[in-house]
């Protein structure tokens, strides 16, 4: 329960006014619960998603109404290291100048037009999703929790870009392994069910394809740009395998 706890605490919005131990048991399975973190989001933004179809509205403000629940939900968090990571990137700096602006909380004008984008595609593809499959509620929960469980294996797999930050103390205290085998096995699980209750097996193998190629450009990317990961960059990638997700399931639905 600890771990679940931590990962209210550290990936929602959802307050959890308790110290809690953070040792390699309870962060391992903090990592491990925030898949199910993220299809808890969905399954309120399914409420929302609900209300909104009772209430007669149409898909424009619904998709509003969404797109802003989510971002109350988890408190903007992943969205702030879409900005950040944007300052960095498109400073052409060197490594450890990119790293000095991730960790500026200032947003410069890179990080707003990368906060705009972002922002903008999720509220289209939801438009688009509430205009043509609103009886599809179940994606609002899919989305969220397979970009999370993406993200965890990406961030396993990925060594730290400083010997310091939030992401380095989660780096030093994960059990990879179990980890590892436990969100795989996860993810390949609800992806086959889903081909299973929806008689296809080209959105499965789709889905699969797009996250095993999102972990290993966006790993060669930070490594390579960064020097490895940090908390900044592991938002940012939550918000970009959403939209990527939502496309890959608008596009082969």
């Amino acid at each position: 329960m600890t771990g679940i706890l931590l990962a209210l605490q550290f990936f929602t919005s959802i307050p959890v006014r308790r110290e809690l131990p953070m040792d390699r048991r309870h962060i391992t399975i903090m990592y491990g619960a925030l898949p199910w973190i993220g299809a808890l989001i969905g399954l309120v933004l399914a409420g929302v998603h609900a209300a909104s179809s009772f209430a007669g509205f149409s898909p424009l403000l619904t998709a509003v109404l969404l797109l802003a629940a989510g971002i109350i939900l988890t408190g903007g968090l992943h969205l702030d290291g879409v900005a950040d990571t944007s300052d960095a990137y498109f400073s052409y700096r060197d490594q450890q100048h990119r790293h000095e602006i991730l960790a500026d909380p200032r947003i410069g004008a890179f990080g707003v037009l990368g906060l705009l984008t972002v922002v903008l595609l999720k509220f289209a593809l939801l438009y688009e999703w509430a205009l043509t499959q609103p009886s599809a509620w179940y994606w609002l929960a899919v989305i969220p929790f397979l970009a999370r469980g993406t993200m965890t294996l990406y961030f396993v797999s990925v060594p730290s870009a400083k010997e310091s930050g939030i992401a380095h103390f989660f780096l030093s205290k994960i059990s990879s392994g179990p980890l590892i085998g436990w969100t795989a096995g996860c993810l390949v699980a609800v992806v086959v069910l889903l081909g299973f209750l929806l008689k296809t097996t080209v959105l499965p193998l789709g889905l699969l394809t797009v996250i095993g190629l999102a972990i290993w450009l966006y790993r060669s990317w930070t490594v390579r740009q960064f020097g490895g990961v940090t908390g900044d960059l592991s938002g940012a990638f939550i918000e970009g395998m959403e939209v990527l997700l939502w496309l890959t399931v608008l596009s082969l639905s």
